[in-house]
């Protein structure tokens, strides 16, 4: 599972097969935390993350929805995404 972009210890990543399910995700990352977003609605799946953390992340995923909708549609091809800028 390729890292797609880090940011304040957070560390966001996405599968690259086929057979990924259903709705567009990211894996999202921090110490001990793991969590599954969904892109498009912009909201927790599965999972937790500090509420700090969760807040960067949606914050990031606001502004980079359509690249992260554009990988997706790479990952399900079963190609590699592309990096994304990271929150600064």
């Amino acid at each position: 599972m390729p890292t797609i972009s880090m940011f304040y210890g957070i560390i966001i990543r996405m599968y690259c097969a086929p057979s990924e399910h259903e709705p567009p995700h990211i894996h999202a990352y921090y110490q001990e935390h793991k969590a599954i977003l969904d892109i498009r609605k912009g909201e927790l799946i599965a999972g937790n993350l500090p509420r700090k953390q969760l807040r960067l992340v949606l914050a990031w995923m606001e502004i980079h929805r359509d690249e992260l909708l554009a990988n997706w549609e790479l990952a399900q091809r079963g190609e590699t995404p592309f990096k994304i800028e990271p929150l600064k």
